[in-house]
């Protein structure tokens, strides 16, 4: 279903934010106070607006209020961020993400009526160090502080073997919803299917449970 976007701040991450939402079909009027920035995102969004979204006037101009979902993707201006964010809540925007640059900044907004709250680098370092520390990890979904949703890259010491003769359910707690060969993706795998060196094995499971698998297969 289209929904309508608005986007204010269009540095890196408001951008590729612009950019993502109208590939998957959404309306988006993107807003910065920089023209050049206005400019750069004006033939992908469906509407780009230079404005100074820190006035109450100009929001109302803008028609924010027609918006289900604002995203504030202010960088580095912390003040103008808040304020933004606090300005909209009283436009009684239903959804409001808004991007913090810190914990202390993530608060305020929070306390300020910030529906969601996104730290980008903070999750990008997060999610470059586990992959760093993996040989086998190829990406992974935080669904709760103690459970992720992992893609791990089959090792050898699996080549060849069945999901019924690997047990990974009962030795390590973890689940295998899907495995990925090549183009190929085979969803809720049965007891009998091979896995085999190099396919991409989509893991639910604990965290600690999670780490004792790639562990394990780490050291045979």
């Amino acid at each position: 279903m289209k929904k309508q976007f608005i986007v204010i701040g269009l540095g890196r991450f408001g951008s590729s934010l612009v950019r993502t939402l109208v590939q998957n079909g959404h309306e988006v009027l993107a807003v910065d106070k920089d023209e050049q920035l206005v400019q750069d995102i004006s033939g992908i969004a469906t509407h780009a607006v230079q404005a100074d979204c820190t006035d109450e006037g100009v929001l109302k101009e803008l028609g924010a209020r027609n918006f289900t979902h604002a995203i504030v993707a202010i960088g580095d201006d912390l003040q103008a961020s808040i304020l933004t964010t606090l300005l909209l809540k009283e436009l009684n925007i239903p959804k409001i993400t808004t991007k913090a640059k810190n914990e202390m900044h993530g608060q305020v907004l929070f306390k300020i009526g910030a529906d969601h709250i996104v730290y980008p680098e903070r999750d990008m370092a997060a999610r470059l160090g586990k992959q760093l520390s993996s040989d086998n990890l190829i990406d992974y979904i935080e669904l709760s502080p103690d459970h992720n949703l992992v893609e791990l890259k089959a090792p050898p010491a699996m080549n060849g073997k069945s999901l019924q003769q690997l047990n990974i359910r009962a030795k390590y707690g973890c689940t295998i919803m899907a495995i990925k060969k090549g183009v190929h993706i085979n969803i809720s795998p049965k007891a009998e299917d091979e896995v085999n060196t190099g396919d991409i094995l989509v893991i639910i499971g604990s965290n600690s449970d999670i780490r004792d698998l790639e562990d394990d297969y780490e050291q045979k």
